[in-house]
């Protein structure tokens, strides 16, 4: 990848286990899988209610099969949704660890232009005392913003 291009997407952990979660996340999210196990069931209940004809009912009423069946449906969605769920929580952690470096770099970089300013400011005779700009100057001291952050949140 060259200097310019950025990376469009953020991808961790593409081991075959997380590539299959994402796969069986993506299949079974979609409005076509919901349609095709919709048609499944209308089938079942058509054929064990022994409206279908030729086919001999194998479940009847009240379908202690299909109950069982879904049962273990829900089991196996419920686990994917969360395996997704989690996944996703890994994805923002390194987004956000991602940002608050860009952030940080982006502090430093502002407040390195800022005391360059103010020498060229100083070389070219101009001698303003700007207290505000010397706040800005002074490097951000994430310790200190992790504690006000802290607080804020116990209020």
């Amino acid at each position: 990848m060259s200097e310019k291009e950025t990376p469009q997407k953020l991808e961790i952990n593409t081991a075959p286990l997380d590539r299959f979660a994402i796969w069986i996340t993506d299949t079974l999210g979609t409005l076509w899988f919901l349609y095709v196990v919709l048609l499944i069931l209308l089938v079942y209940i058509l054929w064990n209610m022994g409206i279908i004809p030729g086919v001999k009912p194998f479940d009847h009423y009240p379908f202690d099969g299909l109950d069982t069946g879904l049962s273990i449906f829900a089991v196996i969605l419920s686990t994917t949704v969360l395996m997704s769920q989690n996944r996703q929580r890994r994805l923002e952690k390194v987004r956000e660890q991602v940002e608050f470096k860009i952030n940080v770099q982006a502090e430093h970089e502002v407040t390195k232009m800022l005391e360059m300013l103010h020498e060229i400011q100083h070389k070219l005779g101009i001698d303003r005392q700007d207290p505000e700009l010397e706040k800005m100057k002074e490097i951000t001291d994430l310790n200190e913003l992790h504690k006000q952050v802290d607080e804020e949140q116990k209020e």
